[in-house]
């Protein structure tokens, strides 16, 4: 960034049905107006169709044609840029979308195995201990055994006629290649120009490196002669009926089944990946295939699309996606620096353990800030709260079981089921390496498969970053940590085994010469096993325990930690310090595309912190209420109370703003937002994979779960219920208006690069994917900020309060965000270099107010917060912020009020009289953009 200042701000924008270029292209001067300074695009190259994320992405030198041409992009880039402001783009390195018919890469590899010139682009494992799959791509796609999907018709073999070429088709969807060496079983003899194309395909085999242009040539003469002539194409329909046979007949089959066998690829069950796949998936994921993005080739190839727009202008900044993905993070940001024809904003991203620091040496600006979500919440949440919710919990739910174990026990099931086959792979490769030296050769894959699965289990961070140099003291760390617990969960095995994994992990094994073991091959295994703890963990953590532990799920975020309740201000002015010393200009955010639940939502629940006793009394209540509605008095019957726990939690978090402070509403109101409880409830029960799976749904659990909140939330027959409800949640929806703009204030001011979650700058009580990629209505909210605009201009103070009072239509959230985001404009440096002073708070009740002054120069901007938003039902906190060298007039440009320091003190009492928050700059500055 050595001749380019960091981003102000970004604004992520989600592509896809509901947003495409054009659509984008209209919203440049609304978010130029808002105030910031880069559109923060979600991927936009070419997915699979139909994507509702970008994330599968099939061609990366292409656009998303279903987002627009390339005129329609250019017309995007040309608006953003006649209203100042930049491009940032999310990149996808890690993997490609498979399946379907899409990926031209993929379907060359299922075609032609090995020998594809795109072979190399998959890691995939050709020679696998699975001896039936040697050679061969295991396709796990089916719904059914390959045996009763083939005689029901839906595996069927089809002649693309313009290219001359034979596939078979699993469901009409994903296309499955048949080999050009195998063209003539099709062709057959009974017509003579098949017969002669049938037996030149045939004789593909022993031309080797000239086959792949040969067979590109005789499909183009198949293609003519299918054009040309009805009676080919009526010998080739008669061909593909005899090979294609009828449904119900299995021994119609055989000539389909025996042309399959000998495919480079294996079509499978769905469930067989967990045991058998060949190649590296994108966590569990069977259509995401990972991408060996180190090899320089692909590099160039993957790049060559985001370059050219980072070279032209149009791209200022990449966000590099699951960066832990790849084999090697560093040397592949380092290929990305060199490649970059000017300076961009790279930012990736990467899920720090709570004792983690990212990677001093990687050339990168930050993290994409999960980090910044966690130390916000944690400043709202009160510490106190933590025993009598934990008590609540146990005496509720039963659980007792702490955090970690229950991670650890997630961790494992992952590697048992879901990806087995990759743990198999690695304890076979690590037994090879064992076979190498005379010493070791007695050490079983069997053994070591027992150690890896305890070690990855016991992993304390997402990966290592071992590359074959001298491991880092933070790597030793954790391996160190790793074996030693994995020693304690997995006693009964022989010490010795985990001496040799700590010495493969760490690459100790080769470090002197002349060791016996082939360097390669114990540098390739560790940091194999490094791309597979990082899945494991996430799974394990976020996808599993997550869903697993509800004692308080506003902890539940992704970069966050359950068992970690409440941050004190020193603890966050200390991470706010050392961002700013190392990481200045890195993203903050508070709501993603990823987190459970959005930001408003974690907001609210926050205050739950200060009420544990008031919170235990209506849960009680509210059950006995739902199950003696349902004649379920010992409260046995699904859901079970764990479940419950959460479903409240989703209640009080999530309940609409245009449903509060109103009488029961009727059920036509209500369904929209019943509908997305059922969402979200539904998928929380998969992901904790304790009653019910994706793979393996248990539906009457599930329908018994779906029909409880149904009737919870229809107001015919659970009027008693919802008159229980309504006016605890409105209270504490009060309440969390304070607590969301604390978070926005901070979000807004602290060192490092905001950015704005599609329209959060209104209210966001999303609940997980896919209802945090709701449409959004931008038209209300460019309406609104008028709106906020013009009534600030006329008296801020007063409007203000009047937004707070009306604070449902989310026009106060907005008018504190546009504040900022106008005084970041107007004085940039102050935030982008501006020093960060942690002030002292004296008096009583300290702990309720946290503030810091930014300053460069003659700019400079106090920010003090209120936390704790119940106490402030009582008034504001009677401490006050020391400030000896602040004395002097200031302005607050929330409320326009001017406000002087004496003494060096300033009474918190002075500056909370309306909102939770101040902004004071001094009286010089009052007349920058507000």
């Amino acid at each position: 960034m050595a001749d380019r200042r960091p981003p102000r701000a970004t604004y992520r924008l989600q592509f896809g049905p509901d947003c495409d270029f054009a659509r984008a292209a209209e919203l440049a001067p609304y978010l130029a107006r808002l105030g910031v300074s880069h559109l923060y695009a979600s991927p936009y190259l070419k997915a699979r169709p139909g994507s509702t994320h970008g994330y599968d992405i099939v061609d990366h030198r292409a656009l998303n044609p279903e987002l627009g041409d390339e005129a329609a992009f250019r017309t995007l880039a040309r608006a953003l840029r006649t209203h100042g402001i930049g491009q940032i783009l999310d990149f996808v390195p890690n993997h490609m979308g498979v399946g379907g018919a899409d990926n031209a890469a993929w379907l060359d590899v299922l075609e032609w195995g090995e020998d594809s010139p795109f072979a190399g682009w998959f890691d995939i494992d050709w020679d696998p201990d699975r001896r039936y799959l040697t050679g061969k791509v295991l396709v796990p796609l089916l719904g059914d055994q390959y045996g009763v999907v083939l005689d029901s018709g839906e595996l069927a073999l089809r002649l693309d006629a313009e290219g001359g070429s034979f596939a078979v088709w699993a469901y009409g969807t994903h296309k499955l290649p048949v080999r050009p060496l195998d063209y003539g079983r099709i062709l057959g003899d009974r017509h003579p120009v098949l017969e002669q194309l049938g037996d030149a395909f045939a004789g593909l085999g022993s031309l080797r490196a000239l086959a792949y242009r040969r067979a590109g040539a005789l499909k183009a003469e198949l293609a003519r002669h299918i054009a040309a002539s009805d009676e080919v194409r009526a010998a080739i329909a008669a061909a593909l009926a005899r090979l294609n046979g009828a449904p119900g007949d299995p021994g119609s089959w055989r000539g389909l089944h025996a042309l399959i066998q000998d495919q480079h690829w294996r079509v499978a069950h769905f469930r067989v990946a967990a045991d058998d796949i060949n190649y590296r998936r994108f966590f569990n994921i069977n259509e995401l295939a990972g991408l060996r993005m180190e090899l320089p080739e692909l590099f160039d190839h993957a790049h060559g699309l985001v370059l050219a727009l980072i070279a032209d202008g149009t791209l200022e900044g990449l966000r590099i996606d699951h960066v832990d993905g790849l084999l090697d993070p560093r040397a592949y940001l380092d290929r990305l620096r060199t490649r970059a024809a000017r300076p961009i904003y790279l930012v990736v991203e990467k899920i720090l353990a709570r004792h983690e620091a990212l990677r001093e040496d990687w050339p990168v600006e930050g993290t994409t800030g999960y980090e910044f979500a966690k130390l916000a919440l944690g400043l709202l949440i009160d510490p106190a709260g933590e025993a009598p919710l934990s008590r609540l919990y146990a005496e509720f739910t039963g659980i007792t079981q702490p955090f970690a174990e229950i991670v650890r026990d997630a961790k494992l099931r992952i590697m048992e089921h879901e990806m087995a086959s990759e743990l198999t792979v690695l304890a076979r490769d690590a037994g090879r390496i064992a076979r190498q030296n005379p010493r070791t050769a007695d050490f079983t894959r069997n053994v070591f498969q027992r150690a890896l699965k305890a070690t990855i289990a016991c992993f304390p961070v997402y990966r290592t970053y071992v590359d074959g140099g001298t491991p880092s003291e933070a790597d030793r760390r954790d391996i160190d940590w790793a074996i030693a617990q994995a020693r304690r969960l997995d006693p009964d095995l022989d010490r010795s085994v985990f001496d040799m994994l700590h010495r493969m992990l760490t690459t100790d094994l080769v470090a002197e010469p002349r060791s016996g073991y082939s360097r390669h091959d114990v540098v390739q295994f560790a940091m194999r096993v490094q791309q597979y703890s990082g899945p494991v963990m996430a799974k394990g953590l976020e996808d599993t325990a997550f869903y697993r532990y509800n004692r308080f799920v506003a902890l539940n975020e992704v970069g966050g930690h359950p068992d970690e309740f409440g941050l004190p201000p020193h603890a966050f002015h200390r991470a706010s310090l050392q961002r700013l010393r190392r990481w200045p200009h890195a993203m903050l955010t508070t709501s993603t595309h990823d987190t459970k639940r959005g930001e408003d939502t974690r907001a609210r629940l926050a205050v739950l912190s200060e009420m544990p006793e008031e919170w235990a009394r209506q849960v009680q209540a509210w059950s006995r209420i739902l199950r003696a509605r349902r004649g379920d008095v010992e409260g046995t019957d699904p859901p079970d109370r764990n479940d419950e726990y959460l479903f409240y939690q989703l209640l009080v978090g999530s309940w609409p703003p245009e449903l509060t402070g109103e009488s029961v509403p009727d059920t036509t109101s209500l369904a929209p937002y019943a509908t997305r409880i059922e969402g979200a409830m539904l998928k929380s029960l998969r992901e904790a994979k304790l009653r019910t799976t994706w793979a393996a749904p248990d539906t009457g659990y599930e329908q018994a779960v779906l029909d409880f909140v149904r009737q919870a939330l229809d107001p015919e027959r659970s009027a008693t219920f919802l008159g229980a409800f309504l006016p605890f949640q409105e209270r504490i929806a009060r309440l969390g208006v304070r607590n969301s703009l604390v978070q926005t204030a901070l979000k807004l001011t602290v060192p490092g690069v905001p950015d704005l979650y599609q329209g959060a700058e209104l209210w966001d009580f999303s609940l997980v994917d896919p209802d945090n990629r709701r449409p959004v209505d931008f038209a209300l909210r460019a309406r609104l900020l008028d709106d906020v605009t013009g009534a600030l201009s006329r008296g801020r103070e007063a409007a203000l309060r009047a937004m707070l009072a009306a604070w449902q239509d989310g026009r106060i959230k907005l008018a504190l965000v546009a504040t900022v985001l106008r005084l970041r404009a107007a004085h940039p440096g102050l935030f982008a270099e501006g020093s960060y002073d942690p002030l002292a708070i004296e008096g009583e009740e300290a702990d309720r107010v946290c503030a810091f002054l930014r300053r460069l120069d003659d700019a400079a901007l106090l920010v003090a917060v209120e936390r704790f938003a119940l106490r402030s039902e009582a008034g504001p906190a009677p401490a006050a912020i020391s400030a000896p060298a602040l004395d002097g007039d200031w302005h607050d440009l929330l409320t326009g009020r001017r406000i002087t320091v004496q003494g060096g003190t300033l009474a918190a009492g002075t500056l909370f009289t309306a909102l939770p928050v101040a902004l004071l700059v001094p009286a010089a500055m009052a007349s920058a953009p507000r």
